[in-house]
């Protein structure tokens, strides 16, 4: 059985807390605020999940075990990088999954952890957990399956008003009272909704196309006193090899939209995550033949049993961690997307993003 290390008792934790136990792993989930602790125990996780399970173990000390093949870190973004360096000095760990966006766009140690994670033998994964829904899955097999061409244009929305997420946090009065409302901290739209950037980059790659390597943005800035984040984020992007397209998020549209249409030669792919109530879905046409709806059966958990599918995948060996597609490599490119569309944001230009393989 594996043994899951979970650090943060908000809404992620408590997902991904969730996926892990219905693998039957063991979990230990950590935060030091017993108040948090108790919010999981008698309100979160039985009104997600029905009734709290006995079997996850809390702790409002950090009275880690030595070795645990998995931890997960789920708290806010820019306190990720010294929390996993910390755990990554302290525990024998074989995976460390950190949440989504990996740390600020100021990319403030970043170097300095990414040489930890060398030497330290440990594989870390950053939690884009998108790229492993059955939508995803499904856009991969019909572009594989249909004669679409070579791909023309790329484009994500991943539009949400961000009520959702507080009302997953209600203790939280509002943007102001957390990392949301500060885009230096990692919120904002451009770093909340990153989803996009990721489902671009993937889809990008997975085509031949490459990583991004041109980004220009412009964005509506909230800063109040109390505030300070993007409202909504237009970037326009370019990959390696050519492949033009845009990414938009935002945390005001409702209800909310999240898409990202491929336009081919002949055809195009659309991937919906959201597409009703209770299904994601994929929209596609080749050239010739009559447009196609699938819908895929889901629930909120499924958003989060691919992501800990194929982790477990890693670590039975079955797959190779190289060969992943959302290592702290990949993690890190994201942040530099998003580091870069702040820097367009303030300069008025367009920005490059250099990679080294």
């Amino acid at each position: 059985m594996n043994s899951v290390l979970v650090i943060g008792a908000g809404s992620i934790g408590n997902h991904l807390s969730y996926a892990c136990r219905q693998k039957g792993w063991s979990v230990d989930l950590y935060d030091n605020d017993p108040a948090a602790l108790t919010r999981t125990s008698e309100e979160i996780y039985p009104s997600r999940y029905g009734q709290w399970d006995e079997g996850i173990r809390l702790l409002s000390e950090d009275s880690f075990k030595s070795h645990y093949d998995l931890a997960i870190v789920g708290t806010p973004p820019d306190t990720h990088l010294q929390i996993a360096g910390d755990l990554l000095a302290r525990v024998d760990l074989r995976y460390l999954l950190i949440e989504k966006p990996l740390c600020g766009p100021k990319l403030g140690g970043l170097d300095a952890f990414s040489l930890q994670v060398e030497s330290s033998g440990c594989n870390v994964l950053v939690g884009y957990n998108h790229i492993f829904t059955k939508n995803t899955s499904l856009t991969e097999g019909i572009i594989k399956r249909e004669s679409f061409g070579a791909p023309l244009s790329l484009h994500v929305r991943w539009l949400e008003h961000w009520g959702g997420i507080f009302a997953a946090h209600p203790w939280l009065s509002g943007p102001e009272a957390s990392y949301l409302g500060h885009w230096a901290r990692g919120g904002g739209a451009c770093g909340e909704h990153s989803h996009a950037i990721s489902l671009w980059q993937y889809f990008s790659t997975y085509l031949g196309m490459g990583k991004i390597s041109s980004v220009t943005s412009t964005m509506k800035m909230v800063d109040d006193g109390s505030v300070e984040y993007d409202e909504t984020a237009h970037l326009l992007v370019e990959s390696e090899h050519g492949l033009v397209g845009s990414i938009i998020q935002d945390v005001v549209t409702a209800p909310a939209e999240k898409t990202m249409r491929i336009q081919f030669q002949k055809g195009f792919i659309e991937w919906r995550a959201n597409f009703d109530s209770t299904h994601d879905a994929v929209f596609y046409a080749a050239e010739g033949k009559s447009e196609q709806l699938e819908l895929i059966e889901k629930k909120r958990t499924d958003d989060f049993s691919g992501q800990i599918d194929h982790i477990e995948a890693l670590l039975s060996g079955s797959k190779k961690f190289d060969q992943s597609p959302n290592t702290l490599a990949e993690g890190i490119s994201v942040m530099n997307t998003i580091s870069k569309a702040h820097e367009s944001r303030q300069t008025g230009k367009a920005v490059d993003i250099e990679w080294h393989d």
